[in-house]
């Protein structure tokens, strides 16, 4: 599968039109779309994204990136495995703030050999392929 793994910053900042990063999310959105990507969502991210969403522009932002989501991406549940998998990797690194949902979203890059489109450094540290274009 030509795919990438996508982090909660790319998703939300291509949704707020105030974040640093709305438009090279928008532009990677677009790139991602012509060379035909399959954008690859664990449900830690999407409930993260929607979070974000939802406490920073509203509940009619947040429904409305979940559903767009419906059809768009492949969502992707990690097992509990791979949850305790991702706590044992996050762990490794006391002196950072590596997120759980961080962690997850690494170990799944990992088993299914597929890169992570972000914008956090964390998972540079963490050794996991980043997409970048």
């Amino acid at each position: 599968m030509r795919a990438v793994i996508a982090d909660t910053g790319p998703l939300y900042a291509a949704v707020d039109i105030d974040d640093q990063y709305h438009e090279r999310a928008q532009a990677e959105l677009q790139l991602i779309e012509a060379k035909n990507l399959t954008i690859v969502v664990a449900f830690p991210v999407y409930l993260e994204t929607y979070n974000l969403l939802l406490y920073r522009l509203g509940t009619e932002q947040a429904i409305s990136f979940a559903q767009q989501c419906i059809g768009a991406v492949q969502f992707v549940n990690p097992s509990q495995q791979q949850y305790l998998a991702a706590l044992e990797r996050t762990a490794r690194f006391t002196d950072q703030r590596i997120t759980l949902c961080d962690g997850v979203t690494a170990i799944l890059s990992e088993s299914m050999n597929l890169p992570v489109w972000t914008y956090d450094y964390h998972f540079d540290l963490m050794q996991v392929q980043v997409w970048r274009y």
